[in-house]
């Protein structure tokens, strides 16, 4: 089964898996080597995903770290207009994703930055107006699972059934934006989102039971706790963890890895696919 989504008129395969290279215009994003606020950082980050082979550029200027200060939709906005002009004129052609939950912010840039698609870590739940946003913009829409918000997310998340109550969190969203027109959706199961480290490994290891819903499948576990935590690590070490984790997730059939480290992506990516054949 080829998985498609349509990005700015053109057909995006899933046939070998994609990478999703992470730019934050943040001051406090978890792992601080992925903090790019100035043009000269911003705009070496953005030839860095280009040059290592990353096929999408995230960027965010929101921190969904755990514990995160909230950010007003002005100071989130001020902070796209700034990293979204740069990258525009540094890579025009370039496919970019946005990394919010606000719907007048997903529209913003869509209007005047020609983004290509939103990825709300939310899944809808914290801006009532997300779903017919996607539907009248009509652009591919990563859909998340979290329990809860940034800010209290991983005080004591707790599941009586975790695999199931994704997979019916999945079923029932992607029902509703099918009902409202949007049909480009990729599926991304909110490693480290209300989650316990348990959680995610339980996660990861069924993440093939998600190919019942024949969507795409994206894969966020770059540098997080549950690497990091379970190593005694810090998130600077944790790209040789990082890198075990994303091949399991590509042997379970990920489609689409998000990373700060796009090189080593894609060459997990090169090995895996040698395999497969």
């Amino acid at each position: 089964m080829n998985k498609l989504i349509n990005v700015n008129g053109q057909l995006m395969d899933f046939e070998r898996p994609r990478v999703m290279g992470i730019l934050n215009v943040t001051p406090d994003s978890f792992y601080a080597g992925s903090r790019q606020q100035t043009a000269d950082d911003i705009t070496r980050r953005v030839h860095q995903i280009i040059e290592e082979g990353g096929d999408i550029i995230d960027i965010g200027a929101y921190s969904s770290r755990p514990f995160a200060e909230d950010v007003s939709p002005e100071e989130e906005m001020r902070r796209l207009r700034q990293g979204l002009g740069i990258v525009r004129k540094v890579a025009p052609e370039a496919i970019i994703s946005v990394d919010t939950f606000r719907s007048d912010v997903a529209r913003m840039c869509v209007e005047e930055f020609d983004v290509a698609i939103i990825n709300d870590i939310s899944g809808g739940e914290m801006d009532q107006h997300m779903f017919a946003t996607i539907a009248e913009l009509q652009v591919p829409y990563i859909l998340m699972h979290m329990k809860g918000t940034p800010q209290d997310m991983q005080v004591n998340p707790g599941y009586e059934h975790l695999l199931k109550e994704v997979l019916y969190y999945f079923s029932k969203k992607v029902a509703q934006l099918h009902d409202l027109g949007v049909k480009d959706i990729i599926l991304d199961p909110g490693f480290g989102f209300g989650k316990t480290i348990d959680d995610n490994y339980l996660l990861l290891e069924h993440l093939d039971d998600f190919q019942i819903l024949e969507l795409p499948i994206l894969v966020g576990v770059s540098r997080k706790s549950m690497i990091y935590k379970v190593l005694g690590i810090t998130p600077e070490d944790a790209l040789n963890g990082t890198t075990a984790l994303n091949t399991i997730a590509l042997m379970k059939g990920a489609d689409l890895l998000r990373v700060h480290d796009v090189r080593e992506a894609t060459e997990v990516i090169n090995i895996v696919e040698k395999i497969k054949r």
